[in-house]
């Protein structure tokens, strides 16, 4: 009988914790789609790792065109196009691992970065990639692809410690997240594959290449309507005086 009664309130607890981390999961997709996530986990991984902490979060008009347009041309190119899923891309790593197993090919989109560095931690778990998947489809449906976007320039780590577009700059270039060139912006999305491997300070072969690559899809996607949809700059609204 005790026993039958600890697994009823075991139960009757279970479903309350459940049903709390459901309501508080969607009342942070629906908070983060006008405020910025304070931390994250992997900020707080780099922090305790020694890896140390530089973020600024800053506007959406507070941030290069050339930055918007260079994690685009490097990251996801068809990110105007797909609803969080490549699926194009997935099928072509899915291949690509079953070839080799030992050289692991992602094929994430802007969407599933966000989704995962903002609700998640960093592994290749089944359990995180079905979360991932989840937080992706929500994002998508209620946040839309310029806060996507936004979030995913604020929040991504782009060197060592170093997280979102203001504080690379700042460390990189000693300017403005708003003051990129295309050179510059290009060269911070070149290490986005790899961060803490593909280093912009010192400056690693495999960023001088890939900038290369990048600044000419850059030029190549600039023209695209659907592009430029997302990655114009807002209209500031003007105040009557």
């Amino acid at each position: 009988m005790e026993t039958q009664q600890f697994f009823k309130n075991f139960w009757k607890w279970t479903k309350r914790i459940l049903l709390f981390l459901f309501f508080f999961q969607l009342f942070c997709i629906l908070l983060f789609k006008w405020v910025n996530p304070p931390i994250t986990m992997t900020q707080l991984v780099s922090y305790f790792s020694g890896h140390g902490l530089k973020r600024d979060y800053v506007g959406w008009n507070k941030i290069s065109y050339n930055a918007r347009l260079a994690v685009i041309a490097s990251e996801d190119q068809a990110f105007p196009d797909h609803s969080g899923f490549d699926w194009k891309n997935i099928k072509k790593a899915m291949a690509y691992n079953k070839k080799k197993p030992n050289r692991i090919r992602g094929a994430s989109t802007i969407s599933q970065q966000v989704a995962k560095n903002v609700f998640l931690w960093q592994d290749r778990s089944k359990i995180r990639k079905g979360l991932e998947a989840y937080f992706t489809f929500m994002i998508e449906l209620i946040w839309g692809k310029k806060r996507i976007l936004e979030v995913y320039l604020n929040v991504i780590e782009m060197g060592k410690g170093i997280f979102g577009t203001e504080a690379a700059a700042q460390t990189y270039f000693n300017k403005s997240a708003n003051a990129l060139t295309k050179a510059e912006a290009a060269m911070i999305a070149a290490c986005l594959p790899n961060p803490k491997r593909y280093t912009i300070k010192p400056l690693s072969s495999y960023v001088t290449v890939r900038r290369q690559w990048v600044l000419q899809q850059m030029n190549n996607l600039e023209g695209d309507t659907d592009i430029q949809n997302i990655i114009k700059a807002e209209k500031v609204k003007k105040t009557k005086k």
